[in-house]
């Protein structure tokens, strides 16, 4: 049978990997890790115009079958909603302390083998290239700003200072790049170490152009405002949501996520408060693991022990995604994030922590949760599953389509699925897991509340700041008054909500839709449903917007 939409977006991968090797290490494309993207105007202009073109042409193809179907609607809403962005002209000078081209061209060394001394060129390549990129990136930038196209001054400054960190000039993580070339084999060492040489000077260069040339000519306004929102929270989600009802229920759901907070803390500590559990917990020996190297260990073993027990029970899980890495990252930014394997699962997914210089407790009960979002049940079994499914997805959607309120939609939904199933049953864990959830929808409160400039609501259940209007310094207050994260890691983290607009929210606003879809699926099919079957069927379907999302569940 010929399936047109398959061959089409097979092709639309194969072009974007040549013109984005970046992405190609990303998503695991081999063939590539040599090579860098061209991030002068002329680069971006053509993996623009490779959009355009696709898109083009795969809305005039007819599907073969309802798989292709579902393939078809969900490039076109993924690559048309990148097009939107491109001709709203935000595509380009976008930059913030988690997401931009010089994170992109950093983050690439983390995936690259290093088990041969092919391998190794390979890197001894790419490190050769960073100038000439960054150069290229500086050209786009500038000619963004002379446009009036700017970040906010804040994200310019704040990143500038990550790549201080980055290269050595500051902090406890050391140059980023030499550490990594030190580990290159003998015979390649010097080599590679004058290469990086040149990588960290080019990205120190970066950085003073970041905040002498750039910083001066930012945004004075974090917020981007509504119409700018808007859209980016359409590419987050793949649906559009009323953000003014999303905010209101934003305040709601942390209201009952800290009840239920309160009710535990009585578990931990009788008769005291959160803050009093947190303080017994983190004062507990047994719930620290001392070092990065030891949580590390710990995290391993807990994402080990998880697969074993899931498999055939709550999940069917294949052999090739029954491996799954835990790393602390080798920079101090903080967070936390997955990566997936590659195509041919050679290298494999990868869950990653971050951890800040002044961060001194390496709780587990603060990070069990986080360990099953980023692990099994959530990110590792979405996403390797999606890669494995070759049978059923077509190469474009099992290593290029991401949509954040599904794909952090359902990490959240795993977590919840974890305490339904009884694995908070430890109430410092399950502290830490409404911490969590928490925080989430905290996010979606100041992300939406800054971004679109709106007013704390007179009646807001704490009684907190009630009409005044949303700016920086309060984000950071009302995040610490309901979180309990380091000073680092929560100022990494506002500092994100401020510069990636529309992301944050995905995570509870996906965890509503997939929690909808499942009680709707219950209702209908009554004491025949099948839990697993369902997790099966709705993983199957690979990444999608929300929309889309909720239609293909229905069918469930």
């Amino acid at each position: 049978m010929t399936r047109p939409v398959d061959t089409r977006t097979d092709q639309f991968v194969e072009d974007y990997a040549a013109l984005d090797p970046l992405t190609a290490t990303q998503v695991g494309i081999a063939g590539h890790d040599h090579e860098l993207p061209d991030l002068s105007p002329d680069g971006f202009a053509a993996r623009e115009a490779l959009a355009r073109e696709a898109l083009a042409d795969v809305t005039g193809l007819t599907p073969s079958d309802g798989r292709e179907a579902v393939a078809r609607d969900a490039f076109l809403e993924r690559t048309g909603l990148e097009v939107e962005r491109v001709d709203a002209g935000l595509a380009r000078y976008e930059l913030s302390v988690i997401a931009g081209a010089t994170h992109a061209l950093r983050e690439a060394f983390d995936l690259m083998p290093t088990a041969t001394a092919d391998d190794w060129e390979a890197i001894d390549a790419r490190l050769a290239g960073v100038p000439a990129a960054l150069d290229g990136y500086r050209r786009t930038l500038l000619e963004e700003a002379a446009a009036g196209r700017l970040a906010a001054r804040r994200q310019y400054v704040e990143h500038a200072d990550q790549i201080r960190g980055w290269t050595g000039q500051q902090g406890a993580g050391g140059n980023y790049f030499l550490t990594l070339a030190g580990k290159a084999p003998e015979a390649l060492r010097e080599r590679v170490s004058a290469r990086a040489e040149l990588a960290s000077a080019a990205y120190a260069e970066f950085g003073r152009f970041l905040e002498a040339d750039l910083a001066p000519r930012g945004r004075e306004a974090d917020g981007v405002g509504r119409e700018q929102y808007a859209l980016a929270s359409r590419g987050f989600l793949g649906a559009a949501v009323d953000l003014e009802e999303t905010y209101a229920w934003g305040w709601e759901e942390l209201k009952r996520i800290e009840d239920d907070m309160a009710a535990t803390a009585q578990r931990i500590v009788p008769g005291g408060t959160v803050a009093d559990a947190v303080a017994a917990l983190d004062a507990d020996p047994a719930r620290d693991c001392g070092s990065r190297e030891a949580f590390q260990e710990w995290m391993q073993a807990k994402s080990d022990d998880i697969l074993r027990t899931f498999d055939g029970v709550h999940f069917d899980i294949a052999e090739p995604i029954r491996t799954l890495a835990c790393k602390v990252a080798p920079i101090n930014d903080g967070g936390a994030w997955y990566t997936p394997p590659s195509e041919d699962f050679s290298r494999p997914g990868t869950m990653w922590f971050s951890f800040t210089d002044d961060h001194r407790i390496y709780s587990t009960w603060r990070e069990t949760t986080t360990v099953f979002h980023e692990g099994v049940p959530g990110h590792h079994l979405q996403c390797a599953q999606a890669v494995h499914r070759a049978d059923l997805l077509n190469r474009w959607q099992r290593l290029m389509c991401w949509v954040s309120g599904h794909g952090e939609g359902w990490a959240l939904y795993s977590e919840r699925l974890m305490d339904e199933l009884g694995y908070f049953a430890d109430p410092g864990d399950r502290l830490g897991f409404l911490d969590m959830q928490g925080f989430r929808a905290a996010r979606v409160i100041v992300d939406i509340g800054v971004h679109l400039g709106l007013t704390v609501p007179a009646d807001n259940p704490y009684g907190w700041r009630p009409g005044e209007v949303w700016d920086a310094d309060k984000v950071y207050e009302f995040m610490r008054a309901h979180s309990r994260m380091d000073d680092g890691s929560l100022r990494f983290e506002v500092n994100r909500y401020l510069g990636w607009p529309g992301q944050a929210p995905s995570y509870k606003v996906g965890e509503r839709i997939w929690l909808e879809a499942r009680a709707d699926a219950m209702a209908r099919h009554g004491a025949a449903f099948d839990l697993k079957a369902f997790h099966t069927a709705a993983l199957d379907l690979g990444s999608l917007g929300l929309d889309p999302l909720k239609t293909a569940l229905a069918r469930l």
